[in-house]
């Protein structure tokens, strides 16, 4: 039997989070980010009704996978401008992996890029000196 490494829950940061609930090692793959492979179009059509949150994941092909629909709680993670964590694609799909030696109540954070559009909702408030002051990677 496998124990859960993980688990989403409210966070200090924004909304919910992903969090450790064991000690998890440098390069360790965490969680496939599911949800619906769609158009940015189609996803950027269903944020505007759930403001205030995104669920969807960028792939390099142009197409993003929709967390909030058919997705799993990897949608919770939260952007640091210090990540702890990294998304590696694999096809059409999306792993993430810790980048350090994570400790149990620890939040996962990673950092990532959108559109101008959706980046202007989203505020950083990790606390870290070097912060960019947005929870979206710069483009």
């Amino acid at each position: 039997m496998r124990l859960r490494r993980i688990t989403a829950r409210r966070s200090s940061v924004h909304g919910k989070g992903l969090f450790a609930l064991q000690p998890i090692a440098a390069g360790e793959r965490l969680i496939e980010y599911k949800g619906e492979v769609t158009s940015w179009r189609r996803a950027a059509a269903r944020q505007r009704s759930e403001a205030g949150h995104t669920f969807v994941f960028g792939l390099s092909d142009g197409r993003v996978i929709d967390g909030s629909r058919g997705g799993n709680s990897a949608r919770f993670l939260n952007h640091a401008c210090t990540p702890n964590c990294e998304a590696i694609e694999t096809g059409d799909r999306i792993f993430i992996h810790a980048l350090t030696g994570i400790r149990p109540d620890e939040e996962l954070f990673i950092d990532g890029e959108m559109s101008e559009d959706i980046r202007a909702q989203y505020a950083c408030h990790c606390g870290h000196s070097a912060c960019r002051r947005s929870m979206l990677g710069s483009a």
